[in-house]
Parts: C-alpha cells; structure tokens; sequence
C-alpha cells in the first residue's frame, strides 16, 4: 500500500493548493450563519484503533445534544450545513488529515468509539487500514441520513443493519485491496456514479 500511501498525500496537497478558495468561502459562510467554530473537530478511530482529531466544517448548531448517528432533517443540523452535508462540502477540511497520512481518500469511514475499536476476531482487520473520506461502504450507504429519517428507530436500525453491513463491505476491502478499485471509488464519488463492487451495485 506505499503507492496508497503516497497518491494519498500527493493528492491531498494539490487539492489543498487549489481548493483554499473553496475553504475560505465556506469557512466565512460558517461565520456569518452560524456563530461560532468554523471547524467540528472530534476524536475518531483510525489506523490500528489509535484515536485522532478528524477535521470538518461545522454543519450543527453549537452545544447540541444529539446522538452520533445522524438523520437528515434533523433540527440541529443548519440550513447553511444541511447543504454543506449534501453537497459533501463539510468534508473538505479531512483533505488536511489525509495529507498528514491520519486518513486516506479511500478506507472505511472513521469512527466514533463505541463502534471500531470494538470490532472483534477477524472484524478486526478493518483497523489495519486508515480511514477513508469515501469508500464502498460509503458509496453504498451515500443516502445513509435520508435512509435512517424513514425508520420509526434510526439508532437501532444503524446498529443492527447497517453497520454491520458496513463492517462486511470494509472487511473484504481490507484483504481484496486494489489500487485500480480507489481510483474508480474516488470518480464515482466524484461524479455521483455507481459502481460494481464485490458483485453488487454501490
């Protein structure tokens, strides 16, 4: 994976170089609609279950006390970060941990503890990977807010369907990786296009 590793911050840093407008803009949007920090910085699990700071643009409203899973339409999320999250634009800021190598454009997404770091057996080898801004799981579950607002228990149905639906995906990611496979990830990603992986549609 040293060729991974090594498209992962290359590509970070260009990205970094010709989005900061991009930054800049959202970043004052932020400040003008929604008072506060412009950055939503957590702890989350990466590579061999070590936490690490994962940066984003705030999408909620400051002192929220709202679960981990999030469902669209949910009232602590803004109108200004309801398009930010759409448009995957909160995301950007995660350019910056993949070029210092705590992420990578393509892994399983980084979790809150409670969830990897409590992966069991050969679950396990989900943490030998660093988290990804997108990846098949990812690609699959990209409604995952609108799929969750539909059930009567989101928490639940996140706990019991999807997340472990989640870690099957990464975990044949994990031990059938291919570099070919990130790039088509990371254009489909890009384009809002499907793709055939593991013999199903994602």
């Amino acid at each position: 994976m040293v060729l991974k590793y090594i498209f992962d911050r290359t590509v970070a840093f260009v990205g970094l170089l010709f989005l900061w407008p991009v930054l800049v803009v959202v970043a004052i949007l932020i400040k003008i609609y929604m008072p506060g920090p412009v950055f939503f910085v957590q702890q989350r699990v990466g590579k061999d279950g070590k936490l690490f700071p994962c940066h984003k643009f705030r999408s909620m409203s400051v002192g929220h006390n709202g679960s981990s899973v999030s469902v669209a339409g949910e009232a602590r999320i803004t109108p200004l970060g309801a398009i930010l999250r759409k448009y995957k634009l909160d995301e950007l800021p995660e350019l910056w941990d993949v070029f210092i190598g705590t992420m990578s454009f393509v892994g399983p997404r980084p979790d809150v503890p409670g969830y990897a770091d409590k992966l069991q057996g050969e679950d396990r080898i989900i943490l030998t990977l660093r988290p990804g801004i997108t990846g098949p799981a990812t690609l699959k579950y990209r409604n995952e807010e609108e799929l969750l607002a539909t059930v009567e228990d989101p928490i639940k149905y996140n706990d019991e369907v999807i997340y472990p639906d989640k870690v099957r995906i990464n975990r044949h990611y994990a031990s059938h990786y291919s570099f070919v496979d990130d790039l088509r990830m990371i254009f489909c990603t890009l384009l809002g296009k499907h793709m055939t992986y593991n013999n199903e549609i994602i």
